[in-house]
């Protein structure tokens, strides 16, 4: 299994923006999180990999997003199954990879909402996610031009995947999100 530092490594090879390195790591904290809450503390350290690596082609390859990853993760070496858990996250859009592993369907179902949650935690005046409650995200969810990015149609099939109530799984992100704001936040001013 590749280990972190490899993983980052090759992640830094193909995405250099400061915005898709933060979204790589907490997509990396957030599944851990769950792995831990979920009953797969065996597994944390791959869950976290999945998500650390998930939008690995998306800075340089965005029509083919996870398509080309799964061609840069062979040739560097990658378990297969990281490969598939990976790619699962563009089911339906870029690629026919069904998310059927609990860990795939998490990743499905965050990987949007993480940055849906972090665009409503930057426009408090806290900006942070902390004092933030779910009814603070719904407000902003349902406004459509409001992170117009983030899909919400992906978020709601992934809470659907999981079955899960839509403010259960941004309640549960949330609590995922607080649990890393502090570490990171120390990071980057270091």
């Amino acid at each position: 299994m590749i280990s972190r530092d490899e993983a980052w490594a090759l992640l830094t090879r193909y995405n250099q923006e400061a915005f898709h390195l933060r979204h790589a790591r907490v997509v990396e904290g957030v599944m851990r999180y769950f792995a831990l809450s979920l009953g797969y503390e065996g597994e944390a350290d791959f869950w976290a990999l999945v998500g650390l690596l998930h939008d690995l082609d998306f800075e340089r390859y965005p029509e083919e997003h996870c398509v080309r990853q799964q061609q840069i993760m062979r040739e560097n070496g990658v378990d297969e199954r990281l490969i598939r858990a990976t790619a699962s996250h563009g089911y339906g859009i870029t690629v026919d990879i069904e998310p059927l592993h609990e860990m795939e369907r998490v990743l499905y179902a965050v990987d949007e909402l993480t940055g849906l949650i972090g665009a409503v935690a930057l426009m408090r005046p806290s900006k942070s996610v902390m004092d933030l409650e779910v009814s603070s995200v719904r407000k902003k969810y349902k406004s459509a031009n409001f992170a117009a990015g983030c899909s919400r149609e992906v978020i709601e099939r992934g809470a659907a995947m999981l079955g899960w109530e839509l403010d259960a799984l941004i309640g549960k992100t949330i609590l995922a999100m607080r649990s890393l704001e502090e570490t990171m936040a120390g990071e980057e001013e270091g």
